[in-house]
């Protein structure tokens, strides 16, 4: 378990880079999504969870369940870094044949715990893994990833209203509230706010977080497992396109991968956002 914030936001920054190489190959897919949630999977898969990439099928792990599975790039990343299977295979993403498809399919790779893709699915699947948990008077959490965009979804409500009700206090819903989604902003295509007063509303414990700053995320996370008899939302401001500024904020990188061009430009960014890091010039 990494406790560092600087080795976290390293880390953070190696996957940010592996990613969109990754989808420059790929000729396809998203970037804003997976640079914005860099940071949470890292202190997820480096910090918060209990799993073993030797032992995908360990009965103690932690789950973690991607709902929005257009994002996978920043899991796929996460997972080699941490030593699920090698990186290079990250350039194989959305290739025919690959392991690491568009959206995580669960049977193509150890350690994946769902297949995902509609979205608004993940948080009745998290639950159900949940109730089960304790029904089976089994510890682990389960975490799941979901989107500000696909709380638009009816059936993503429903969840919330099952998890409140069998009290799902080893459940943690961790929302990547980015205010983006392909059309545009969230707020102008469905407006989603007041989000924490809704799922008070629900009695479900609310967090609220700045998604890039490491304390808060592990303190936050570190809460919502002592919360007891209620399930947890994490609600975690990020920044879509992290660490690029031609992407930050702008929806249009929703769905487009980096040309070659523009990767190249990217990763210098990134480049210098990673020396600002080990020289201790970096908020972290």
């Amino acid at each position: 378990m990494i406790t560092d914030r600087k080795e976290l936001a390293l880390i953070a920054n190696t996957i940010r880079q592996d990613l969109l190489r990754a989808l420059n190959t790929a000729g396809s897919g998203h970037s804003g999504g997976p640079l914005g949630m860099a940071d949470i999977f890292t202190v997820l898969y480096f910090q918060a969870m209990k799993h073993d990439p030797q032992n995908t099928d360990w009965d103690e792990r932690d789950r973690l369940v991607l709902s929005n599975g257009h994002i996978c790039p920043v899991l796929y990343a996460t997972m080699a870094h941490a030593g699920y299977f090698s990186v290079d295979e990250l350039m194989t993403l959305r290739q025919l044949g690959s392991r690491i498809q568009g959206h995580p399919h669960r049977s193509a790779l150890p350690g994946l715990e769902t297949t995902s893709g509609p979205l608004g699915s993940g948080l009745s699947q998290g639950s159900g893994m949940a109730w089960a948990a304790k029904l089976d008077g089994k510890k682990h959490t389960v975490f799941v990833l979901t989107s500000d965009g696909e709380h638009q979804e009816g059936n993503h409500w429903e969840a919330v209203m099952f998890a409140a009700k069998y009290k799902l206090d080893n459940l943690i819903q961790i929302m990547d509230r980015n205010f983006i989604q392909i059309e545009g902003n969230t707020e102008e295509v469905m407006p989603l706010d007041p989000i924490k007063e809704k799922y008070e509303a629900f009695n479900w414990h609310v967090i609220e977080v700045n998604g890039h700053h490491y304390e808060e995320i592990i303190s936050a996370i570190t809460e919502a497992k002592a919360v007891k008899g209620k399930p947890v939302l994490i609600n975690a401001l990020t920044t879509p396109g992290k660490g690029v500024s031609f992407m930050e904020g702008d929806y249009k990188w929703h769905g487009k991968p980096p040309s070659a061009e523009e990767l190249e430009k990217a990763l210098a960014e990134l480049q210098q956002v990673r020396t600002q890091i080990e020289q201790d010039q970096y908020d972290y």
